[in-house]
């Protein structure tokens, strides 16, 4: 499982993303900068993981993982943001989502272990 679908409106971010699950082996497939872009790109790309921002402009995170769930098999969802995880309570824990990672905690090893645990 190594294959990785970025889907953020923040392109920096992105970029960011990117650079650092590259250089730790994964195999960025695509980006998307809003959840609607984000479902089209997962159903065309057919990724692994999709590492999905919470806040998009359009459909927030939660909404895009409960309907890439629908889907037939649906690849593994990490949520993201740059807010603190308790700020979201029960919804990380009760949604369609693999797990959480802060963005300033992203690493290939953080996202690893997320998988290891799946």
């Amino acid at each position: 499982m190594n294959t990785i679908l970025i889907v953020d409106d923040h392109a920096g971010f992105r970029v960011q993303a990117r650079a650092l699950l590259e250089a730790d082996g994964f195999v960025v497939v695509g980006e998307a900068i809003d959840g609607a872009s984000g479902l089209t790109a997962a159903r065309s790309l057919r990724p692994d993981v999709v590492l999905l921002d919470i806040g998009l402009p359009d459909i927030e995170g939660f909404d895009v993982a409960r309907e890439l769930a629908i889907d037939g098999p649906p690849p593994l969802v990490v949520l993201t943001s740059s807010r603190d995880a308790s700020d979201f309570g029960p919804l990380l824990t009760n949604g369609r989502q693999l797990g959480f990672i802060p963005k300033d905690e992203l690493s290939g090893d953080a996202l690893r272990a997320l998988l290891d645990a799946a």
